[in-house]
């Protein structure tokens, strides 16, 4: 509930149209912006379950302060998403690789991968401090490939499958591929980058997308994913002493290696 929640405020903020290949809510017929207040009514109701469900057990104030962080995480990771996709004022030199991680870390990494490991941890009696950092270690950076992979997907993906038509570049998001595109264009390229980045014109998007393919990126993509999953390998192997290493592994291979 908790992710639907920040799912269909972004939906609003970025005016998609779809999601997993349905209208957004606020675009279906008789809600429009009253999407926010049902936003909130969402967060809302998951203290409510929790407290129903959880009050009185040892781990309640943990999963409390839990969801509160992870909420907060979410919501400083799209202020700084929109602060960088400025629609009609695409500034190119913010598109880095240190930005782009920032944003999927706190959008993505803490409230799909890690919040839930944690919560069951709680539920478990794992409550030290070391273990949950140990976790997040390995779970962040498997949201760090899920998001790259979805912003890979986002170009190259088929729309029937995805449910949806991929627009980061019409959106001037700061996805994984304009940010390793940036890494390797000539001056001239960079200049076209600009001209035709963030316009939702179809003949400048294709322009884009002719770029990236004129810089090889499916390939650098699967580079990057042969060298993620290796890491998350090490990242296992180094930090889930304590912990089972089969959730970690079984969640790495659901990750890697998909259409």
């Amino acid at each position: 509930m908790l992710e639907v929640f920040t799912l269909m405020a972004d939906d609003i903020m970025d005016q998609s149209e779809t999601r997993v290949g349905k209208p957004c809510w606020y675009k279906k017929d008789g809600i429009g912006l009253s999407a926010v207040n049902d936003a909130c009514l969402l967060e809302a109701c998951a203290y409510q379950i929790l407290k129903k469900y959880c009050r009185g057990q040892p781990y309640y104030l943990n999963l409390l302060e839990l969801f509160q962080e992870s909420t907060y995480q979410v919501e400083l990771g799209q202020c700084l998403d929109i602060i960088t996709a400025k629609l009609g004022k695409v500034d190119l030199n913010g598109f880095t690789e240190t930005r782009h991680n920032i944003i999927v870390k706190y959008k993505t990494g803490f409230i799909t991968y890690y919040m839930p490991v944690a919560a069951a941890m709680y539920m478990a009696g794992i409550d030290d401090e070391e273990a949950h950092q140990n976790a997040k270690t390995i779970l962040v950076e498997m949201a760090v490939f899920l998001q790259n992979w979805d912003d890979y997907r986002d170009c190259y993906g088929d729309p029937a499958a995805m449910g949806e038509m991929g627009n980061d570049i019409e959106e001037s998001k700061c996805s994984w591929l304009v940010v390793e595109a940036l890494k390797r264009v000539t001056p001239e390229q960079r200049m076209l980058l600009e001209e035709n980045y963030g316009k939702n014109d179809m003949e400048k998007v294709q322009r884009v997308k002719q770029l990236y393919k004129e810089l090889d990126l499916p390939t650098v993509y699967k580079n990057y994913e042969e060298e993620s999953y290796q890491r998350l390998q090490t990242l296992i192997s180094q930090h889930a002493n304590g912990l089972p290493k089969d959730i970690f592994l079984n969640l790495t291979r659901m990750l890697f290696k998909r259409p």
